[in-house]
């Protein structure tokens, strides 16, 4: 039987627009099972409240109602049992590859030598051995996104959050990454739960694709994806199941705009 490691059960989060002290109800009611070792991707239209439910999973958030659960624990803080990727870098320009990978392991009072050793394995698995002692600004967006997300698992995290890690890179690289991170969520074998706009991306990447409406969110289509990895973007059976979500968030963008239109927050 697989291993609830991560569950949402009727979560509401509202926030209050600063400008006009309106109510902006960000998730209506989302309730869902994340699986120990399971590749989650979380897609829907834009603001449609993916990155707030992965914070609210990071404990960066509160829910306005309702509850997560990391392993059966209510989560109310952010913690080092969750490891966070984002869409920009946020590296330190002075600090080689080297430090930024043992940043977090120095902050957490790793001796300095197990921080090196524990470092050089995740920048090898990331595939950037020979680049230890490089400074950020001389690496591609590519290489600095590998960073991050060696940092991210250096100190051995259960669940790796990732809002958005591969959106501002060009289309050769995004697809040089994903191949790379597919092969990093087997050998490591990490809860991973993943925000994306890029449909190709999640049927690439996921064991499950959670689909969510326009805001006010909810999930209206769970996908599985029970095919073997590494996919092919070309593989017939994932073309089908493009066309069918693709479909479903065009629906969803059309009440999105119309409420819009109308005036709704």
């Amino acid at each position: 039987m697989k291993k609830v490691k991560i569950e949402a059960i009727g979560v509401k989060k509202v926030f209050i627009d600063e400008n006009t002290g309106r109510e902006i109800v960000a998730i209506e009611n989302i309730s869902l099972k994340v699986y120990e070792h399971e590749f989650a991707v979380l897609i829907g239209p834009s603001g449609a409240g993916k990155s707030t439910f992965l914070y609210l999973i990071a404990g960066f958030e509160k829910p306005t109602r309702g509850q997560i659960f990391l392993d059966g624990r209510p989560i109310t803080e952010p913690g080092p049992d969750r490891g966070i990727v984002f869409q920009e870098y946020v590296l330190f320009p002075w600090k080689t590859v080297l430090g930024n990978v043992m940043f977090g392991l120095e902050l957490n009072g790793y001796p300095k030598e197990e921080a090196v050793k524990r470092a050089m394995k995740y920048i090898k698995l990331v595939g950037l051995q020979g680049f230890e002692h490089a400074y950020p600004h001389t690496l591609s967006g590519g290489m600095k996104q590998r960073v991050a997300i060696a940092r991210a698992l250096a100190y051995d995290p259960e669940v790796l959050l990732m809002d958005e890690p591969f959106g501002s890179l060009d289309a050769q690289t995004r697809m040089l990454l994903v191949d790379d991170l597919a092969r990093i969520h087997v050998e490591t074998g990490k809860t991973v739960v993943f925000v994306t706009h890029n449909v190709e991306e999640a049927l690439l990447l996921a064991d499950r694709i959670f689909i969510f409406s326009a805001r006010p969110s909810r999930i209206i289509k769970v996908v599985e994806i029970p095919y073997e990895k590494p996919r092919q973007p070309h593989d017939e059976r994932l073309l089908a199941l493009r066309k069918q979500i693709l479909d479903i968030l065009r629906e969803e963008v059309r009440k999105m705009i119309n409420r819009e239109i109308k005036g709704f927050p």
